[in-house]
């Protein structure tokens, strides 16, 4: 079985902590920790306390690559990949996703594929999945915020991080890019979007992507790596509205994965 972990962003604005007891409470198989400002996604003794708690493995660590997370641990985005690889191998997650660089870090963006393929060298058990992003569409014009561009394809990585939120984003078709990302789409996150000039992180099935029929094909592509329910509940107006939203997502992604495909893969 695929195991389906639920991204502790997806309880935002609520802690890092009631993403593992929701995860607990709703049967996910296991977490991703978005290393973000919360003091407990940086800190692997309190990580490792939460999971040995409620019961839940931690699968994948999100490195802090948002525009927001841009002093945590460091301002040398070399360092809080480390940092993150490390995070990693204490918590025994396999998965370490990874954004393309910002454009303007331009250091970084000349040396990302080698630097990658470096750390995959020192950290032999962490697999760095380059995750696609999406351009920037305001008044009419349309700009990518990173380099050299919102699609790791078109460099080439070892491993992939396929967002079907950011497909939408991007208004791509998230089967396609799949077919492109091929074996070596390692990591999935899981979620909608109606092609707005935004991340929508919808719950799977309230958008137009593709997200039944990108599931039902993961078997079909030999996926054997993890899915990550990444989706927006911070309209949520109570915790018991927020798990409702995060129990369809679950049962979606479950759903779908039992299917046979009938994608042409």
């Amino acid at each position: 079985m695929i195991p389906v972990l639920l991204s502790t962003s997806s309880v935002f604005p609520e802690p890092t902590s009631a993403a593992f007891a929701m995860a607990a409470a709703l049967g996910y198989d296991g977490i991703e920790v978005m290393v973000w400002t919360d003091a407990v996604s940086q800190d692997a003794g309190a990580l490792r306390g939460l999971s040995e708690h409620y019961g839940v493995p931690i699968g994948s660590i999100h490195a802090p690559c948002l525009l927001v997370t841009q002093r945590v641990w460091s301002p040398d985005p070399w360092e809080r990949l480390r940092r993150s690889a490390s995070l990693a191998e204490s918590l025994s997650a396999g998965i370490v996703v990874v954004h393309p660089p910002f454009s303007w870090q331009r250091d970084y963006a000349r040396t990302f594929a080698s630097g990658i393929a470096k750390l995959r060298e020192e950290h032999p058990s962490v697999t760095f999945a380059v995750e696609n992003m999406f351009p920037v569409r305001m008044a009419g014009r349309e700009f990518v915020p990173y380099s050299p561009g919102w699609d790791p394809t078109k460099v080439g990585f070892d491993a992939y991080t396929l967002d079907l939120s950011h497909c939408a984003a991007a208004r791509t078709d998230s089967l396609a890019l799949a077919d492109v990302m091929g074996s070596s789409m390692a990591h999935v996150h899981l979620g909608d979007g109606t092609g707005e000039a935004r991340d929508e992180h919808l719950v799977p099935g309230r958008g137009t992507q593709p997200c039944a029929a990108l599931l039902e094909s993961l078997a079909g592509r030999g996926f054997t790596g993890s899915i990550a329910v990444e989706v927006s509940t911070r309209r949520a107006a109570s915790r018991a509205e927020r798990e409702s939203d995060l129990a369809e997502a679950l049962a979606f992604a479950r759903t779908h994965l039992t299917q046979t495909s009938t994608v042409d893969v």
